[in-house]
């Protein structure tokens, strides 16, 4: 048994040491400058609590805010549920499944730098396809990232980019149903939409509440799509890209620290949130 033990100790510790570097060290260092006022990377002042107290009066933030909340509700409901409905239709059919996972799939190993420069060119006022288009139909161009359309714009690259990962997690988990559960349903003449809602989402419950908890914290992630369309501008500025200016092209790491733990913070609770309004007697199998 020790001699296990020392295995097991050797196999995690090259894990441990890496999160450790990556993950663990960045948070409490981000925890410490967020106390302080920085100018570049060697001028700080230590000022306690202000930079926390600023968060209540930054007006941005508060856009940033409601900005990445509206964003998260595009991915909930279109990536998710668009994952979801893809994941049913491919699992009620006999041939092909290997390759719609692979087609579906393929957007995720893209760079999302490369999939936001393809949709700078979409958009385009003057030469974009969308308006070539439209003008093809006689149809008047429109500027698809002014203050009405840009978030929305954005929101569009954004969902499809994932609703791949999503599927293959919402397939996998329909496969590791019982064949015995959909036999006894048909035998009740339970099938179509009644055999999907009644049987196959309660049965995937759980993987639903970690696909839509990986969709929120996913969502307080999201940067090089809004950063590369538009940076920022236009309405469609989310945290992730005013911390960047404040900590970047500000140089004010200590505010740029502290919104990453109002991120963190913030994340946590809609999570939470998220896992209580879906809390219910899963089926288990």
């Amino acid at each position: 048994m020790k001699g296990d033990r020392k295995y097991i100790v050797m196999f995690l510790l090259p894990a441990a040491v890496f999160m450790s570097v990556f993950l663990y060290y960045p948070f409490f260092k981000s925890v410490y400058l967020s106390f302080y006022r920085t100018s570049g990377f060697f001028d700080k002042k230590f000022v306690g609590w202000d930079n926390y107290k600023r968060l209540f009066t930054d007006e941005l933030l508060g856009a940033a805010t409601l900005h990445t909340l509206e964003l998260m509700i595009y991915v909930i409901l279109f990536q998710v549920g668009i994952a979801l409905v893809l994941a049913v239709l491919v699992d009620n059919i006999q041939k092909l499944k290997g390759f719609y996972r692979t087609v579906f799939f393929f957007p995720v190993v893209i760079s999302g730098t490369a999939i936001s420069l393809l949709f700078v060119l979409f958009y385009n006022y003057n030469f974009g396809l969308l308006n070539n288009l439209l003008a093809n139909f006689g149809i008047e161009k429109i500027l698809w990232l002014d203050e009405n359309n840009a978030l929305k714009a954005v929101a569009i690259p954004t969902v499809w980019h994932y609703i791949g990962f999503y599927f293959v997690l919402f397939l996998t988990a329909m496969s590791k149903i019982p064949s015995d559960y959909y036999e006894a349903a048909k035998l009740e003449g339970i099938s179509g939409i009644r055999k999907t809602t009644m049987l196959t989402i309660p049965l995937i419950m759980s993987d639903i509440k970690v696909v839509i908890t990986l969709a929120i914290t996913g969502t307080l992630k999201v940067f090089e799509f809004v950063w590369v369309i538009t940076k920022g501008q236009n309405g469609t500025e989310v945290l992730g890209t005013y911390m960047y200016k404040k900590a970047m092209v500000d140089q004010n790491f200590g505010y740029g620290s502290t919104i990453a733990i109002y991120m963190v913070v913030f994340g946590v609770l809609l999570a939470l949130i998220a896992n209580r309004l879906l809390k219910r007697d899963e089926i288990t199998y």
